[in-house]
């Protein structure tokens, strides 16, 4: 649970969760693991068509929520259950209260229900006399911790079977081996007596089927069919969203659930319950059948323009199984009750801004949760969002509003990087990286050598550079992002050198500026459609072929967030998306469009590893256009392990997280130096500056350039 007052206390406890070499192992072997599963447990299916299909059923389930309700609520009546809405977590404790007490139940047995954990039902039956008792072998593991779930699927992933013998040494007051099997047998046996002896049990529901009244369990351990079977008095607590029209509408997200959880390809037990069944500890013979909906705010939510895909969420775990963040530090530090990225976002709307404001501070904005939600939910953007609300609500910090009242003004942010260039010297020595910058300035970037601005930035070099072409192929305009311009412009120079030769005709519209994503990740929304206003007009896309750029973040920050930040504006939606249907990455352009020839290049056999860049390889879909360009340049392309896992940089992330950001790169460049690569090569002059940094910083021979580089050297 987050309890942190403000991001310097928050920031303690992501270092302490660090420190905790046994969760890092765990949470990488997990990882990795996870990942070769999935695929796995994907393969051979139309998966992004599969999304699409569970995407817009749900969106279709949620748009009628009220409908399904009365519909769920009639057909379950029909059959003998009690139908309930509460509209607090408060109400929904109560009304499970009031059953137990009636019923006069004195011991509940519980399975695996993150509904109930929302509502921090435990802690109010327990308060009402009650002895409750988690049957999920994790949950009853952390309920014996008194901790809350640190995954919504592997709940006590964070543990060790050291932990666990430990722990169960103390709970049966005799000592365990740590043999996983005999711990396994030493629960069950603890457990079972349990079942027998609760008059209630308490399940969650992964889908409430309207048509027929019918509540379905997706479960591994098979303690749900005892939960509901053996108490006379069965609850199901079960959010609004987890309304469904049919049968096949759960059969559809079954395909997914399973395998984007844990890489199967179905769960151990797939459990429908239509109606109470016999009972013989009942008086009647007859169970008593309870079905208790939670609202919550997912009314509210189905209404809502932005949010309401939220309510996709089929509870996998997956966006934290990919998360990097949430693989350094662990749910307890990366969620309050709901974990991961979905997790960053429902806090803000079920526990609070309060509970919510350190953590939607700590997404890195990599889109790997976004390309495995199987609920296609748009999870960074929504994230970045609420981040925005919530200082919209509680007030900027004052760094962000000053970095977006320079970037609103082009003139003024060139002239302080101009001012910037002219007084560097003294921290440089003569190098380019800063070397001797204040602590104020360097607190925490010990890790990496930061860039210095270069002596002449591409605008100033564009006009004797810039192709003379009498009869172009192509119109081109380059956008080269504020790195680009001013402090790796060599990268830029790279690139016009390569369309030089294939007769394209290249222009630089000198009132562009930066694209405006690190305003847009510090939640500063007026200062990112002032930004992303002024780099739309200063181009007239109606003149160019393509718009290209050099900068992964830059190209998937106008290409995807641009038409959403500018498409409601009537004087700029057509322009707008415009613009954003002839950005292109370059990479992209020079493999696809251009389709340079191996025999181009003069080769050399020089060994290279390569970075993909989070905004390219998952923001633009663009996997193997760099990698084959590598080989076509004449160069030596070897693997490295996880090259599409994130670096670390995340622009301003870097800056507000850096000990995190410093566990990233350690990870990246260790598997990119196992190669024995001479050269790492990405696409992004972001990920230049933390990989080179990082490499520097630690006295690497490896050097790290952009693959328009390397091309442009070798071409013939």
């Amino acid at each position: 649970m987050q309890n942190a007052r403000d991001l310097k206390e928050y920031r303690g406890e992501l270092s302490g969760a660090l420190g905790n070499e046994f969760l890092r192992t765990a949470m990488d072997n997990f990882a990795v693991a996870y990942r070769a599963s999935r695929a796995k447990a994907f393969a051979g299916m139309d998966v992004a068509g599969l999304v699409r299909e569970i995407a817009q059923a749900k969106d279709q389930a949620m748009a009628h929520m009220d409908e399904l309700f009365e519909e769920f609520k009639k057909n379950a009546e029909r059959m003998g259950i009690t139908v309930h809405l509460a509209k607090t977590g408060q109400e929904a404790n109560e009304i499970i209260g009031r059953i137990a007490e009636k019923a006069n139940v004195k011991r509940v047995v519980k399975s695996k229900s993150m509904t109930a954990e929302e509502t921090l039902l435990n802690h109010h039956l327990e308060d009402l006399g009650l002895e409750v008792t988690e049957t999920d072998l994790g949950e009853w593991i952390i309920q014996l911790r008194h901790e809350g779930p640190t995954h919504m699927v592997m709940p006590a992933i964070h543990l060790s079977r050291n932990q666990v013998a430990d722990l169960f040494s103390e709970v049966t007051g005799a000592k365990q081996d740590n043999d996983i099997q005999k711990l396994v047998k030493v629960a069950r046996r603890e457990l079972r007596a349990k079942y027998v002896q609760a008059e209630m049990g308490i399940s969650g529901g992964n889908f409430a089927i309207a048509e027929t009244g019918t509540i379905a369990l997706c479960t591994n351990e098979g303690n749900a069919r005892l939960v509901t079977t053996l108490p006379r008095v069965h609850v199901a607590l079960v959010g609004l969203d987890k309304l469904t029209p049919k049968l096949t509408d759960a059969l559809r997200v079954i395909k997914a659930l399973p395998r984007n959880a844990t890489g199967q390809a179905i769960t151990s037990y797939v459990t429908w319950i239509t109606g109470p069944g016999e009972c013989q500890a009942s008086p009647d013979g007859k169970k008593e059948m309870h079905v208790v909906f939670l609202d919550n705010g997912r009314r509210a939510l189905a209404k809502d323009p932005v949010f309401s895909q939220v309510l996709r969420c089929v509870r996998c775990g997956a966006c934290a199984n990919v998360c990097p963040v949430y693989r350094l530090v662990g749910g307890h530090q990366y969620g309050h009750i709901y974990i991961g990225a979905i997790g960053l976002i429902l806090t803000y709307f079920y526990h609070g801004r309060e509970k919510a404001k350190n953590l939607v501070q700590n997404c890195i904005n990599c889109g790997a949760c976004k390309a495995v939600c199987v609920g296609g939910i748009d999870l960074p953007r929504l994230i970045k969002e609420v981040h925005a609300r919530i200082q919209d609500e509680e007030g900027h910090p004052m760094q962000s509003q000053l970095l977006g009242m320079v970037l609103k003004s082009r003139k003024m942010f060139h002239a302080l990087l101009r001012s910037a260039r002219a007084v560097q010297k003294p921290v440089t020595g003569g190098t380019p990286y800063l070397r001797h910058l204040p602590m104020i300035f360097a607190r925490g970037q010990e890790f990496r050598a930061l860039p210095a601005i270069a002596e002449k930035p591409f605008r100033d070099q564009f006009d004797a550079i810039k192709p003379r072409v009498a009869t172009p192929k192509l119109r081109v305009a380059l956008f080269s992002g504020c790195v680009q311009d001013f402090v790796y412009p060599e990268q830029a120079v790279a690139a016009v050198k390569i369309l030089a030769s294939h007769n394209v005709a290249v222009d630089f519209p000198m009132d562009q500026s930066c694209c405006g994503l690190p305003v847009q990740m510090m939640g500063e929304r007026e200062a990112s459609r002032s930004v992303a206003a002024q780099n739309v007009t200063a181009f007239d896309p109606a003149a160019y072929d393509y718009i290209l750029t050099l900068c992964a973040s830059c190209a998937s920050h106008l290409k995807h967030g641009y038409p959403n930040i500018l498409g409601k504006d009537p004087k700029l939606a057509v322009k707008v998306q415009q613009f954003a249907d002839r950005v292109i990455d370059f990479s992209s352009f020079v493999h696809d469009v251009l389709k340079v020839k191996s025999a181009e290049f003069r080769a050399d056999g020089k060994k290279a590893t390569y970075h993909a860049p989070c905004h390219l390889c998952r923001g633009l879909g663009v996997t193997e256009a760099p990698r084959e360009l590598i080989n076509i340049g004449g160069l030596t392309y070897l693997p490295a392990e996880e090259e599409d896992v994130c670096c670390g940089f995340g622009g301003t992330y870097s800056m507000k997280f850096p000990e995190l950001s410093a566990e990233l790169l350690k990870k990246k460049l260790a598997n990119a130096e196992k190669t024995g690569a001479e050269v790492l090569l990405t696409d992004c002059p972001g990920c230049i500056m933390q990989l080179r940094g990082g490499l520097e910083a630690k006295g690497s021979r490896m050097q790290v350039r952009h693959v328009a580089e390397v091309l442009a050297e070798r071409l013939k």
